[in-house]
Order: structure tokens, then sequence, then C-alpha cells
């Protein structure tokens, strides 16, 4: 909790409307990209008045949403928003001129939105409407449900996080390449809502096409608990020789596919590929294959914030070994599968062991017969990862 809160003498039920906030946010898990996941709460003499979340991109935001529940109920109430209201006319109205017209006496947010568009301008366009703005309140909550829209504003790229499901040793297949299935029924249900959060997948060629993969979500409207059609996530793939037939199952599925390749006008399935709609994207070269911080960027000015790898020890070891991996999701199955199997990564081996990439354990979860361990890159006093 900021020094601001502590002089402004922010209470428990403040904590406890933010929390309330913030699960509200959560319900546009699956569905907001490319914005931001955001709830807001409206509270008058200590009752909830007015409830609302951003569901999907061009629709009303959250403050719209609790503003029409809260009536004439919003005058010299406290909303309660996890990200600073908007600043900016868009597809919607900006949402701060509209908390201030609706006679909102005090606003806390958890977080001030980086948006260039927005920057603070919102808490002024409040705060010159004599509306008494805090802001900071539960941040790292705030920021960690919006980890994608959050790095793509100020980093300029996506999220990256890297799914394995791996054996207890540490491999991802036997030597002949059968993977299927190292895990159980449910870890395998629980990467379709993770698949599902994330606005893109990337693999690489081979992975679609040794496996049939489809990279597609196949959780109903109902098993996400929202409303209206479910969001494919854009499938990416990285196929330096356009090398993936328009006859691959990928395409059979909804959803739209990416493939950067290092010349877009050459190799014998163009013609089908461009046919079928695919984006056909060229990328530098890098050493170790096609420029990674290439195509981040471009998918991060294509709207995406946040890529799910699910590909090869080849390409997944490139994300790790280039620093690209925000996040490390593995699904640990209670099977062994021996030396001459697979491994998940294939990483360059440092020189010392103080060398070697370190990291943090975020959370352990069983999942069935399984164990999902989420881990994030371990960050020094500097700054630096590893």
């Amino acid at each position: 909790m900021s020094a601001e809160f502590v002089q402004a003498g922010i209470s428990p039920d403040d904590t406890r409307w933010m929390r309330e906030a913030l699960a509200l946010a959560e319900r546009g898990l699956t569905t907001t990209q490319p914005n931001p996941r955001v709830g807001c709460v409206i509270i008058n003499a200590g009752e909830v008045v007015g409830r609302g979340f951003h569901a999907r991109a061009g629709g009303p935001h959250a403050e719209v949403f609790a503003l029409r529940e809260a009536g004439a109920r919003a005058k010299g109430a406290t909303a309660y928003v996890t990200l600073e209201p908007c600043a900016h006319v868009g597809r919607t109205p900006a949402c701060a001129p509209q908390l201030a017209a609706a006679g909102i006496r005090r606003v806390v947010t958890a977080m001030t939105d980086p948006d260039p568009r927005v920057a603070g301008e919102g808490h002024a366009i409040l705060r010159s409407a004599g509306v008494q703005v805090e802001s900071g309140l539960l941040e790292a909550e705030a920021r960690w449900l919006n980890r994608g829209f959050l790095s793509r504003i100020e980093r300029g790229r996506p999220w990256v996080t890297i799914k394995i499901a791996q054996s207890l040793d540490g491999r991802t297949a036997l030597a002949n390449g059968e993977s299927r299935w190292i895990t159980g029924e449910a870890a395998r249900h629980d990467v379709q809502f993770l698949r599902a959060r994330h606005a893109a997948i990337l693999t690489g060629v081979d992975t679609v096409l040794t496996d049939d993969a489809r990279l597609n979500v196949r959780l109903t409207d109902e098993a996400l608990a929202i409303d209206g059609d479910v969001r494919q996530p854009l499938r990416v793939v990285l196929d330096s020789g356009l090398r993936l037939p328009p006859f691959a199952p990928m395409f059979d599925v909804p959803g739209d596919v990416r493939i950067y390749t290092r010349d877009v006008n050459t190799g014998i399935h163009h013609d089908g590929l461009t046919a079928r709609g695919v984006q056909l994207v060229a990328a530098p070269q890098a050493d170790s294959g096609l420029d990674l911080a290439f195509i981040l960027r471009d998918l991060a000015q294509q709207g995406i914030s946040e890529v799910l790898v699910e590909s090869g020890p080849k390409l997944a070891g490139a994300f790790v070994d280039q620093g690209w991996v925000d996040e490390l999701i593995i699904y640990q199955a209670p099977v062994l599968l021996g030396h001459k199997a697979q491994p998940c990564l294939a990483l360059a081996s440092p020189i010392r062991l103080d060398d070697a990439p370190r990291w943090q354990i975020r959370d352990t979860t069983p999942v069935g017969q399984d164990l999902r361990i989420t881990l994030l890159p371990r960050v020094d006093s500097s700054g630096a990862t590893g």
C-alpha cells in the first residue's frame, strides 16, 4: 500500500471493494483483447449500487455498466475501478467525464493507465471536476491481471508464456516422437482455458506437421462462462520455408492464421495459403532462425497482448535463451520416460552454474493426476533476469 493511501486513511472496506472490482475484471479474462480487463464497483453509504466489467472491445466499459446500474444513486458515491478511467473517445465515449457528470464523489483506482491516450489524463479530468482521486490500491494484483496489455503498451511486445507438458525427468516425447498423452485429461482440459486467455498461440511448422496441431480453443461459451461466441486466438506459425500445406488440419477449424516466413512470394504452397486467407508475413532471418524480436514487435502492432508458445524444444529453447519468456507453465505428469526420450527444451548450456537461468515458482496446483507449475524469471537486485 502506497504512502498516499496511508495518508488518506484507506480502510479495509476500500480494499474489500477493490478486490470485488478485480474479481469482476477477471470475468473478461478471455474476451477483452486487445483491451485491458477492467472491473468497477460503485458504493453509496456502504451499499453496492452498481457493478460492471468490460466484456469485449467496442462494447461498453466497466464504468458505464456500473453507472447504468447505479442510476441516481451514483451521486455522492465512491467508484472503485481497477484501471484509470479512460480520457479519450474511441469506439466508446470517455469514462472519466461520465463518472464526474454522474456526481461520483470519490474515485479509487488500482493503477494509472499507461496507454498514451490516457496516462494520467483520466485522473486529471476527475480532479478538475472536483472528484477526490486516489490511485495505487492493489496495484500489483491489477498489473498481474493485465500483464499482457501492460507488456504491449510499456515494452512494445506481448507477454510471452511457454506451455510445456513433461514427465518427471523433463521429457516431452519418446525417442520415436510419441507424446500422446503424457498428461491426463484434466490437464489437457486446463490447457484449453490457458489457450482461451491468450490472444495468440505460436508454434513452429514442424509441430503442426508432426502433430496435426490445430491450436484452437475447444471449449463452449458456457464452459468459459461468457456471453457470445468463443474468441479463437490467432494461430501463429513460424515457417521459414513456407512448408505448411493449405490442407493441414489447422485450417479446418475457425480462426485466423498468421505465418512468418523468409519470403512470402516463394514456396509451392503460397497460392493455396493465400486462397485460404492466411496472413503471410516476411520476417528477417536471425542466427537461430526467424527473428523473434521482429515477430513479437509485429504481433504487438497487430494488438496482440499475450502469446502462448506451444512448440517443440528447439523453438521453445530459443525463446528462453533469447530472454523473451515472461511466464513458464509446466504440466508435470507422474511418469518417467528415460534418457533417450526428447527433452522439453533445447537450451544453450551455461559454462558456469552461476550462469544458469534461475526461475521463481509463483504457483503450484494439482490438476487431476498431474501438477501445474507456474514460474517467472527470477529478477536480481539490478533488475536483470536469470
